[in-house]
């Protein structure tokens, strides 16, 4: 496996692992992903996005 892979880490996870798994795949900081999303999921619909992304990103 390469830090290049969208996979949701066993470790370093909140919820799901979905903002860590985008952390690491874009090389940024896990805080920053995750703040983005809250934000996304006060103006539109970061939830849904999140709900898919934690079905479609395999497990590490």
């Amino acid at each position: 496996m390469t830090s290049r892979e969208l996979v949701r880490p066993r470790d370093g996870k909140m919820i799901a692992g979905v903002c860590a798994g985008l952390a690491n795949r874009f090389g940024v900081s896990t805080t920053l992903v995750r703040i983005l999303f809250v934000i996304f999921g006060l103006t539109g619909a970061g939830e849904l996005v999140y709900l898919v992304l934690w079905i479609l990103v395999p497990k590490a």
